[in-house]
């Protein structure tokens, strides 16, 4: 198997689209999908910037979900739809605790947003990208010491993601 990071806000519009485009690829390698995932969300603008909606919130709910072993996949999908979709204030805990309670108990979740209970590793996983990783622009990859980062503006495009995964390109 070949581990593959992905470096992700979900605020990130650019973000959003690669975890599509990712997703609908691994489908279509079929049998040559040999990619375990590493789901690495971090804050494209890390507080105390001033450039809303911050996400450390989600990112820390998305730790409590792998705790939970809550499906990862549809967490991420239902943080994207909150960010773009649905467009709700992320940034308040009790908010966004009963948007997730779909997927991740309210009565879990809001507790552990409240008292930080994983904010160490949220703060840990912005390290792990900018400073350990040096992504400068999300979303970004990571495989077998290769890198695969988003322009400023543009994201990464379905054609440079496939090209990154696939054994055979």
């Amino acid at each position: 198997m070949r581990r593959v990071d992905m470096y992700f806000d979900y605020e990130c519009p650019h973000c959003k689209r690669g975890f599509e485009d990712l997703l609908d690829i691994l489908e279509e390698l079929g049998d040559k999908n040999d990619l375990h995932m590493v789901w690495r969300p971090c804050e494209a603008h890390p507080r105390p910037e001033n450039h809303p909606p911050h996400t450390d919130l989600a990112i820390q709910g998305y730790f409590l979900a792998l705790s939970e072993n809550i499906d990862i996949m549809a967490y991420h999908r239902r943080m994207f739809d909150a960010v773009h979709t649905d467009r709700i204030d992320v940034e308040d805990p009790e908010t966004l605790a009963e948007y997730l309670d779909p997927v991740l108990p309210k009565e879990k979740l809001l507790p552990v947003l409240e008292e930080g209970v994983y904010r160490q590793a949220q703060e840990r996983n912005n390290r792990l990208a900018y400073e350990e990783n040096e992504v400068w622009y999300l979303p970004a990859f990571r495989l077998d010491g290769k890198k695969l980062d988003a322009e400023g503006g543009k994201g990464v495009t379905r054609e440079d993601l496939k090209a990154f995964l696939d054994p055979d390109a």
